[in-house]
């Protein structure tokens, strides 16, 4: 990749927690203008009829065009080749990739649970890794959401992706992740995560060897950030926390492979040069990383605890206004202190379901059996809460200040039923016992009043 510091188009910043040297633009949705070649930007009007350098210009609409501005997403790239320039898609195989709508198995109300997907023995980069667990809604209406698992252990070559059916927003687990887009590089590592804006073309290396950690497709509106309410203008996730990458570019003359997810199918087409090609950009619809570090816990200091919205860190509303169509919601490291409460969350069946995975540490409603690189379903109005064991000690437990450490755990919550995919309702790895979980918990209303 060629990449030159930003001399007279804003401080980028260097920031993150892999060992790298990958440079970022700090702020959320921000109108940024970037060139890994000075000049490459065209000065006062988007598409000249010559851009500098010979380049092509080229416009990426994340939403439509009549979008209010607030709402609109586009960016104008600058690019040695259009992106037209490739033959015909032929379809491929899909894997272990589904899209919504999923009907390959009857979805049951029962809580479930999965072990770890373990890192493949064969050569699988982060495409071919791809597991779905389920998803609701439909590609086709653009509606709902996708929640994968992916595995891997080699970079992608001369192979490159990009979803038209929606965002992807990857939590990895194990092992970082570099995403080389055409608008730059982003670096994840475990305790971050990176969204990739849907059309948005990449490729994904493992600077760290086997990697593996999760995707939310979002097929419905664009992530953003929740709105604070009472909170006031503070807290939670800030916008200048989050990270859009400078341009880089690949100027390669030789044959490469660009594979698309187009309406629930995998396609690929062949081309003579990287699509990664974008000398300078400017807009608003780029790639971001978060380090979930810097998510500004909120919670009770005096009784009860609020309700867990208030862990949201992104959110995908829909047409119901305040119901997401998908939530990004964390448990990170915090203090409990609230007096006379139990202090994990409660029992309870929520109309919103709740996809859960784990990225390190112990969840603190599950006292075993939950594991890093695993994860939970529960429907919506299934009845879930904390396991015999936590619900006890919890119950009864001295009730000082006491610092949740050295845990990350996420929910993907959306609005509609998920349904599971034939490869999550039959592996090897869903839990039959996670029923267990409940049955052993304690009586403890006095017989003589029943």
């Amino acid at each position: 990749m060629a990449s030159h510091t930003e001399a007279d188009r804003g401080e980028a910043i260097a920031v993150g927690r892999a060992a790298t040297s990958t440079r970022y633009q700090s702020g959320f949705g921000n109108q940024f203008v970037s060139e890994a070649l000075p000049g490459a930007v065209p000065a006062g009007r988007n598409s000249p009829q010559m851009p500098p350098f010979g380049l092509y210009a080229e416009l990426l609409s994340g939403t439509a065009f009549t979008a209010a501005r607030a709402d609109n997403r586009r960016t104008w790239t600058y690019r040695i080749q259009p992106s037209a320039m490739h033959r015909p898609y032929r379809r491929i195989d899909n894997g272990l990739l589904r899209s919504a709508p999923l009907n390959e198995v009857e979805m049951t109300p029962s809580q479930l649970r999965w072990d770890p997907l373990p890192i493949p023995q064969d050569r699988t980069d982060f495409i071919s890794g791809l597991v779905t667990m389920g998803g609701n809604g439909d590609t086709r209406l653009q509606t709902g959401m996708a929640a994968h698992i992916y595995a891997a252990n080699v970079s992608m070559v001369d192979r490159y992706f990009y979803n038209a059916d929606g965002e992807m927003l990857v939590v990895p687990q194990q092992g970082s992740v570099r995403f080389v887009t055409e608008l730059g590089v982003l670096d994840a590592a475990p305790g971050e995560i990176a969204v990739i804006p849907c059309g948005v073309r990449f490729r994904v290396e493992l600077p760290d060897g086997p990697s593996r950690g999760y995707v939310c497709e979002n097929y419905g509106a664009m992530f953003r950030l929740p709105e604070l309410g009472p909170l006031g203008s503070n807290g939670l996730a800030n916008p200048r926390d989050f990270l859009a990458p400078v341009a880089a570019y690949e100027d390669k003359e030789s044959p490469c492979e660009l594979i698309a997810k187009f309406q629930g199918n995998l396609w690929a087409a062949d081309l003579t040069h990287s699509p990664l090609n974008v000398v300078g950009w400017h807009g608003n619809l780029t790639p971001y990383k978060y380090d979930l570090a810097n998510f500004m816990v909120v919670g009770s200091t005096s009784f009860d605890h609020p309700d867990p919205s208030i862990f949201t860190v992104l959110t995908s509303p829909s047409e119901v206004h305040g119901t997401a169509n998908v939530d990004f919601v964390i448990f990170p490291p915090r203090w409990m202190v609230s007096e006379n409460t139990f202090r994990p969350p409660w029992y309870h069946r929520n109309a919103m379901t709740e996809f859960m995975g784990l990225v390190y540490g112990v969840y603190d409603a599950k006292a075993e059996g939950f594991l890093p690189g695993g994860a939970s379903l529960h429907n919506r109005m299934t009845a879930h809460g904390p396991d015999a064991e936590t619900s006890e000690r919890a119950s009864t437990v001295e009730l000082k200040p006491h610092k949740i450490d050295n845990t990350m755990a996420f929910m993907f919550e959306s609005r509609f039923a998920m349904t599971l995919s034939a490869y999550a309702a039959h592996s090897a790895e869903l839990q039959s016992d996670y029923f267990e979980a409940w049955q052993n918990i304690r009586r403890r209303f006095p017989k003589q009043f029943a």
